[in-house]
C-alpha cells in the first residue's frame, strides 16, 4: 500500500467515501448533510496535512489529515482524522494510515496526539488502543448514534516521545 501526501486532484476520489461515512452518522461528529464544498474545507484546509492510501491497483482507499490540535504554547499537540473507504475496511488500511500519520507527527515536531471526539462505539477505538492511545475521559451521552442511541464521546491521548 502506498501512502503519500494528497494532491488537490485527489479530492474527487476521497469525497465518495467521506460522504458515505459522515452521512452514516456512526463515527464522526460532523453534520451528515455536509455539502461537498464544506467537506473539502473540513478535511483539507490549512494547516492540515492530508494523506491518501492507495491500493496496489492505484485506487484511493483511505485518507487522513494531521493538524495542530491547539495553537500557541500548546501547538506541539497534534490532532488527526482518518477515513477508510467502507469497501476496504478490515484490510489494514486504517492501521497503515495511523502508523504513517504518527510517524509524520513526530517528524513535524509534535510531542503528543489527542482525539477530541471518538464515538465510543466506533470500532477504531480498539485500533487506537492497540497503537498506545488511552481514553482520558468520556463525555456521556454526547452523541446521537443512529443504531445505539445516545453514546459517549471519548477523548483519547498518546504521547509521541
Amino acid at each position: 500500500m502506498l501512502i503519500r501526501e494528497a494532491a488537490a486532484d485527489d479530492w474527487p476520489r476521497i469525497w465518495p467515501f467521506w460522504h458515505r461515512i459522515v452521512a452514516a452518522a456512526e463515527t464522526y461528529a460532523w453534520d451528515p448533510g455536509t455539502t461537498e464544498e464544506d467537506a473539502r474545507a473540513l478535511w483539507t484546509s490549512p494547516p492540515k496535512r492530508v494523506y491518501v492510501a492507495k491500493d496496489p491497483a492505484g485506487r484511493i482507499v483511505g485518507s487522513a489529515y494531521l493538524t495542530p490540535n491547539y495553537g500557541g504554547p500548546a501547538a506541539h499537540v497534534a490532532n488527526a482524522g482518518f477515513m477508510v473507504d467502507p469497501a476496504h475496511t478490515g484490510q489494514g488500511v486504517g492501521r497503515a494510515l495511523a502508523e504513517h500519520v504518527l510517524a509524520e507527527a513526530r517528524a513535524h515536531g509534535y510531542r503528543a496526539m489527542v482525539f477530541n471526539a471518538v464515538v465510543e462505539t466506533n470500532p477504531a477505538v480498539a485500533l487506537w488502543a492497540s497503537l498506545g492511545f488511552t481514553v482520558l475521559g468520556t463525555v456521556p451521552e454526547a452523541y446521537d448514534h443512529p443504531r445505539h442511541g445516545r453514546v459517549g464521546l471519548h477523548i483519547m491521548y498518546r504521547s509521541l516521545d
